[in-house]
């Protein structure tokens, strides 16, 4: 029986190694093509020398192709990014970097528990800031091709980082996915805004010093319009029997205007103020509603997710001191089951209304859909999802 094993493992092998062969033959083929494009666009002979040592990491294509994970309804997220021992180590790390935060904050303007929410999201305060070669990786996955143009962009903007100094070969490393360093930024987000904020000439986001990564990140945020002062947002309550198609992030509205409409914050107290904010429900009417100002879409230029943006700007909350949502979480948001909400998310899609993976979480994406929806058929536009909708869909 044992030699029978090793027989049966060896015709196995011996069955895979061509097609991992001929794998490595193209990747070396397309790699030789891709080095001189990047010679063209101005990479020097000796940085191009880094790329001789890229491998086609066939771990890094299975990673890449695996399922999404099903999306998780808000409450499962919330207890994930704001976890006690998250909210525990990063109250520990704004007290260790109390002075370089400090000085991140008022050259740009960012929170810094902002700054360390997005770190202990990224990376958990730097300890999986990942092993994989950025090179080996980009390449990998430029040369699978189903997004080639922007993979090599990425892999074009590794070689300039390279050719500037800022890190050798053997130490770029990170994520599968090529996102490298505390925050894990891609390379053309470093190309554009990694800066050396301890001025010992480079911007090394890879070091276990997390100093120019954290100031990098901020000076991600400020760029893309970050506004000094205001918060992400913020929960409120509604009153009894509001008219739910007043709510989105498509309507925003000054505080003044919600406040004549008996929105209040959630301890109870008026909102105030001429800025404008906008009524998300991301787990339904009872669930957490939230108040979001501009600059959670900020935040949203690092991760587009909802879910993401709320999950940093909460724990930034609870980093500052505050308590947890007041409000519970629904087991059946919207009034709907699991499964009459992916029926009615299929429905929607296959109708050819975007409302995007038919996975029972129906955020903006979704209610988008239904308002499509409801427009074509002539009905009032609320995009409120429901049972009689989804009967009305069947």
């Amino acid at each position: 029986m044992y030699s029978r094993r090793l027989i049966l493992a060896g015709l196995t092998g011996l069955a895979l190694a061509p097609r991992a062969a001929l794998a490595n033959a193209g990747f070396q083929s397309w790699l030789s093509g891709f080095k001189k494009r990047a010679a063209r666009a101005g990479i020097k002979p000796a940085t191009l020398k880094a790329l001789n040592g890229a491998q086609y990491l066939s771990g890094v294509i299975k990673s890449d192709r695996k399922p999404a994970e099903t999306a998780k309804p808000l409450e499962f997220y919330i207890s994930s990014a704001a976890a006690p021992s998250r909210i525990k180590n990063g109250q520990a790390k704004l007290r260790k970097h109390k002075t370089l935060l400090a000085q991140i904050e008022r050259k740009y303007g960012v929170p810094k528990e902002i700054i360390v929410a997005i770190w202990g999201m990224e990376s958990s305060f730097g300890g999986f800031r990942g092993k994989t070669s950025t090179l080996s990786a980009l390449a990998t996955l430029a040369y699978e091709g189903r997004r080639r143009d922007q993979f090599e962009k990425e892999l074009l903007a590794a070689l300039k980082i390279l050719q500037s100094g800022d890190i050798s070969p053997a130490k770029m490393r990170g994520s599968y996915a090529g996102a490298m360093g505390h925050t894990q930024f891609m390379p053309s987000s470093y190309l554009k805004h990694a800066v050396d904020h301890n001025g010992d000439g480079r911007r090394n986001i890879w070091s276990d010093d997390p100093t120019d990564a954290l100031a990098s990140t901020a000076k991600f945020l400020k760029t893309n319009g970050w506004s000094k002062g205001p918060r992400w947002g913020e929960e409120v309550q509604l009153p009894k029997g509001f008219d739910l198609a007043l709510t989105g992030r498509v309507y925003p509205r000054k505080m003044s205007d919600w406040a004549k409409l008996g929105v209040t914050r959630a301890s109870g107290r008026a909102v105030k103020g001429s800025r404008k904010g906008a009524l998300i429900l991301p787990a339904g009417p009872t669930g957490p509603i939230l108040m979001i100002y501009p600059n959670f879409h900020i935040i949203k230029t690092y991760n587009f997710a909802d879910s993401y943006a709320i999950g940093v700007g909460h724990l930034a909350d609870r980093l500052a001191g505050e308590g947890p949502f007041r409000s519970g979480y629904p087991k059946k948001p919207w009034g709907m089951s699991t499964k009459e909400r992916v029926a009615l998310q299929t429905r929607l899609n296959a109708a050819g209304f975007n409302a995007g993976r038919a996975d029972g979480v129906i955020g903006e994406k979704g209610r988008a859909a239904i308002r499509a929806y409801e427009a074509s058929q002539g009905l009032r536009e609320t995009g409120v999802p429901s049972v009689s909708l989804l009967k009305r869909l069947r």
